[in-house]
């Protein structure tokens, strides 16, 4: 049986940065499902595109989302990804 997500990887890749934007590239991988090439791959591809920034911090990377960006697909091009992300984000128990 084939295996398949609704989401892509480029989606997962800033999930994982939008949880923790000093995680590192070989956990961003590790959670995502990919190789380390390919998570470096992603994060180049939404750097070049404006969903992301890396800003150097001694040694390590950190990553600003511009969470005013559309959705690409011209299905979603009304939705920003600030919205895809508040969707995925962990929800605190209601009092």
């Amino acid at each position: 049986m084939a295996h398949w997500t609704f989401l892509t990887n480029h989606a997962h890749v800033l999930l994982c940065v939008s949880k923790n934007p000093n995680t590192r590239l070989r956990d961003i991988a590790e959670m995502v499902g990919v190789t380390e090439r390919a998570a470096q791959r992603i994060v180049t591809e939404l750097e070049e595109a404006g969903y992301l920034e890396r800003v150097r911090e001694g040694r390590r990377n950190s990553y600003l989302l511009n969470t005013a960006m559309p959705l690409r697909h011209p299905l979603d091009s009304d939705h920003r990804i600030g919205e895809l992300l508040t969707a995925f984000s962990p929800r605190t128990p209601q009092s």
